[in-house]
């Protein structure tokens, strides 16, 4: 068995989220977040026992903050929280961002302010390690008191009513738990509360975006850098030099990575001499200038969501001291700027995919190359509609990359009157990755065909690693096929890894 990740609501990672959420490594509970959790816990059961005025524990919440709620009520009022907030609709949470964000509620949790007992984070580790995860719809939540929906679609699975799945599998919550040999909780004081307010919807989907967002820069290199061959560029513009007086840090790790991907190319030797073209088009020359800072808002967004991870959403926070604190930690300001900016960052690289495509196929500008990359043009239409989808693609993230975050609509009787819309940033950039994924697969495949064109002479070595890894996936072009399938197989590669792993090892 593999090492569970161990919550002590301080040191989770992006990666330790991918490995739950997507590998499904372990989980646990650190036992000195278990001591920590319990003294927070000790201060709301007292502030019970005396019936104090408490935000959340002895009233209503939002707009009905200042109704007062009688002691034989206060479990009442938690459950009725958590069923009266499940009202989000549309399209399910993928599995992986559920998953996410159950380990991100557990984390909380762990941290010690949220004033519930451990056994709301065991329950949701449980579920985790049984691979139990409930249906969460995407759309309902405004990030501003956090993800209530999400959050409370989530819990109520915890407390024995909705659904549960595993695997193939779903039914009622209750029997779901039972036969995982677990038990659903009975919610006492705050706890409903503390399983909703959070930004940990959102935030799931960023940490995992954050790792797809990666892999996505590394593979628009390495297309780039087959495309560079493909079209008899130069390789001059990424000459160190160049970079470091600008001294911007993205722009030289992407000339960088561009050098090391086209060294060897003997396409390049056979054009060194006697080129009549002084410099490339933008799309080949300026890729360590739009790609660079790509990876410097990966770095941005990496920064504000690890920090996003280990924070303390509730409201009100516990302190081991005896205070209760009411603030704004749950609003999702931050987190929806971070992926508004990826969201920006990868559509450039979809942009500047596109075009590359664009010139290969291209008669008038794919430097000699068959008109769409077919040998046998008119009777075939080659890759000719493979650029129309590219443009259809990349024109599509220039719509979603329209900033969410500075939108706003006043909820819960003008109490919450300046939200982020921090999930509608979220699910966005998640279509803006799975468009950027296929966009890239297009270019890979365009350019596999450039490179085939130009043997017998080879490519940069790692654009040659690059291109086999295509051809072992998809075969040349030999005359119109349906193409949907390969650029279906490309793009799973893409997203598994294969085509990252053949970069690095530039």
């Amino acid at each position: 068995m593999p090492t569970p990740i161990t919550l002590d609501g301080s040191s989770l990672t992006v990666e330790d989220v991918a490995a739950v959420a997507v590998d499904r490594r372990p989980a646990r509970l650190a036992d000195a977040a278990r001591r920590r959790i319990a003294r927070t816990r000790a201060v709301v059961d007292d502030l019970v026992a005396r019936n104090a005025v408490v935000y959340g524990v002895t009233t209503g919440f939002g707009k009905l903050s200042d109704v007062a709620i009688p002691p034989e009520r206060l479990a009442e009022l938690q459950v009725n929280l958590v069923r009266s907030h499940s009202a989000g609709v549309g399209p399910l949470l993928p599995e992986r961002e559920v998953r996410a964000m159950m380990l991100l509620r557990a984390n909380v949790i762990a941290k010690g302010h949220s004033g519930a007992r451990a056994e709301l984070a065991d329950l949701l580790i449980a579920m985790l390690n049984a691979g139990l995860h409930p249906p969460v719809p995407e759309q309902g939540s405004v990030g501003a008191s956090g993800d209530l929906a999400a959050l409370a679609h989530l819990a109520l699975s915890l407390i024995g009513e909705g659904e549960l799945r595993r695997g193939d599998a779903s039914g009622p919550a209750v029997e779901m738990l039972q036969a995982a040999g677990l038990a659903p909780l009975v919610l006492a004081p705050k706890e409903g509360l503390a399983l909703i307010n959070g930004t940990q919807a959102h935030t799931a989907i960023a940490a995992l975006a954050l790792a797809d967002a990666r892999n996505l820069w590394a593979v628009a290199h390495g297309a780039g850098a087959m495309t560079v061959d493909a079209l008899l560029g130069t390789p001059v513009a990424f000459d160190a030099r160049i970079q470091e007086v600008r001294g911007q840090t993205g722009q030289a790790e992407s000339a960088r990575l561009l050098r090391a991907l086209l060294d060897g190319s003997e396409i390049r030797e056979s054009h060194r001499e006697g080129d009549p073209r002084v410099q490339d088009a933008y799309a080949l020359r300026c890729i360590p200038q739009v790609h660079g800072p790509a990876l410097d808002a990966i770095e941005f967004a990496h920064g504000l969501v690890s920090r996003e991870l280990n924070a303390a959403t509730d409201n009100p926070l516990v302190f081991e001291d005896g205070t209760l604190l009411s603030g704004g930690n749950f609003h999702g300001q931050a987190v929806a700027m971070a992926l508004d900016v990826l969201a920006i960052a990868l559509t450039n690289l979809a942009t500047m995919s596109e075009r590359r495509i664009d010139r290969l196929v291209h008669p008038d500008l794919n430097q000699g190359l068959p008109p769409f990359l077919s040998s046998d043009a008119g009777v075939n239409s080659g890759f000719m509609m493979a650029q129309v989808t590219a443009a259809a693609l990349a024109s599509e993230c220039k719509v979603l990359a329209h900033p969410a975050s500075v939108d706003t609509i006043p909820t819960d009787g003008n109490k919450e009157d300046v939200v982020p819309m921090a999930m509608t940033a979220a699910v966005k950039l998640r279509r803006v990755v799975h468009n950027v994924r296929h966009v890239l697969a297009i270019e890979l495949m365009c350019a596999a065909q450039g490179l085939d064109y130009r043997a017998p002479l080879k490519p940069g070595r790692g654009a040659a690693a690059v291109h086999r890894v295509v051809r072992s996936l998809v075969a040349p072009l030999a005359g119109d096929r349906v193409l949907a399938p390969d650029i279906a197989r490309l793009a799973e590669a893409i997203a598994d890894g294969r085509f990252t792993s053949a970069v690095r090892s530039a």
